[in-house]
């Protein structure tokens, strides 16, 4: 069967679209791509299964069919990926249905309506203050989201701050990231409109209504709206995302490049038990992708067994890219827990490393692979040193919010 989707894979284009992994009619995982025929591809190199483990294996075993539906850019295959994640809700979806970290286009209800993004979080604790008239989501990397705001910005111009205070910012008017001063409401909600049918895959919608406006523009001999309403078509018809393109290439390139992931776990005399992970990818620290954990089983100063617990939760998501090295914040005795769980679910290709540290905190050795070490010794003091401090604040919050009674 495997060799059967192989081939169907081979046959894909080079395009850029959304694929989808298919158990007869049901849908397993739906993921987008630059390029269809080498995303799909990846996945039957056994470097893939090294990376992503046993859940990925499992998913494969299970897949009968896969097919795709090209978009005209990255931009729309980031939306379509979204609608259609959110329509079929996949299983192997995971961190679209369950993670707290995803991120939400929201479009608030107001005079002037703004456009800015929110955690799943805050949704769902009710922290937003603004009313909300439109959301659309989940999208897993709130970098991407960013990027596809500011390239349909520049077509379709809109407010993120409250219109008194944008006003006051001429310089986004000048980049055409804003409207005019002098934008009637009417003209404004336009904009609006047509950005909610984009995030809604309406492309061809909006381009029908932009072109109907240019004829009558024309009509009526006032060439300077026209050609106005023109570059926004051509734009919307040439979206050029070479930024998104460039984040889905890192993103294929994940097996080139190396992540390393470091554990740390934070407590005062074994209550507020916390842990969590830092990444550094490639030299440098993706704050984005940094996770906490409060340890649910483990307490009374059981630092061994609450780290086995955040690897368990931590490796439970497939959707999340496996480290090539794990640093073990603590001795011989950290660097057993990380290694044995490895070898258990079959990841030994993950290598590991231990910060041995003195009295002041401060790290005295690495315990390790030697020629590990030597090559990424800044990298892994880096990721060392931001989960202690990211699991710290993390412990801190808690305590004071217990403190507090809350």
């Amino acid at each position: 069967m495997k060799k059967n989707l192989k081939k169907l894979a081979q046959n894909f284009p080079e395009s850029s679209g959304v694929y989808f992994f298919k158990k007869n009619k049901e849908f397993l995982y739906i993921g987008k791509a630059t390029s269809l025929k080498n995303r799909t591809l990846s996945y039957f190199s056994k470097e893939l299964y090294q990376k992503r483990g046993p859940l990925l294996e499992k998913m494969m075993e299970e897949v009968n069919d896969l097919v795709f539906e090209k978009t005209d850019s990255v931009l729309e295959a980031l939306i379509l990926e979204a609608n259609l994640i959110k329509k079929h809700q996949p299983k192997y979806n995971t961190k679209e249905k369950s993670d707290k970290s995803f991120c939400y286009l929201i479009i608030s209800d107001e005079e002037y309506p703004r456009i800015f993004i929110k955690r799943h979080k805050d949704l769902m604790e009710k922290k937003i203050k603004e009313k909300i008239k439109y959301s659309f989501g989940p999208y897993t990397s709130r970098k991407n989201l960013e990027e596809a705001l500011k390239i349909i910005r520049k077509i379709f111009p809109f407010f993120s701050q409250k219109k008194t205070i944008a006003e006051k910012t001429p310089f986004y008017k000048q980049l055409g990231l804003a409207p005019n001063l002098g934008i009637s409401k009417k003209e404004y909600g336009k904009n609006i409109l047509n950005i909610k049918y984009f995030f809604e895959g309406k492309k061809e919608k909006i381009l029908k209504s932009l072109e109907k406006k240019m004829k009558e523009f024309s009509k009526k001999e006032e060439f300077e709206k026209a050609a106005e309403i023109r570059n926004k078509i051509n734009s919307l018809k040439h979206i050029k995302d070479s930024s998104l393109i460039f984040a889905e290439e890192k993103e294929k390139k994940g097996m080139e490049d190396f992540r390393i992931e470091a554990y740390d776990i934070s407590h005062t005399a074994g209550k507020e038990i916390v842990g969590a992970f830092s990444v550094v990818f490639s030299g440098e620290a993706l704050k984005s992708e940094y996770r906490k954990f409060k340890i649910k089983e483990f307490q009374n100063s059981n630092d061994t067994g609450a780290l086995r617990e955040i690897l368990e939760r931590r490796f439970s998501h497939f959707e999340w890219k496996f480290p090539d090295l794990i640093v073990s914040d603590g001795g011989v005795a950290q660097k057993r827990v990380v290694e044995k769980f490895l070898k258990e679910n079959k990841l030994e290709n993950i290598k590991v490393v231990s910060c041995l540290k003195n009295k002041k905190h401060k790290v005295e050795k690495i315990l390790g692979e030697r020629k590990i070490i030597e090559k990424y010794k800044k990298e892994i003091l880096l990721a060392n040193s931001e989960v202690h401090r990211f699991a710290l604040s993390y412990h801190k919050k808690l305590r004071g919010k217990n403190f507090l009674g809350k």
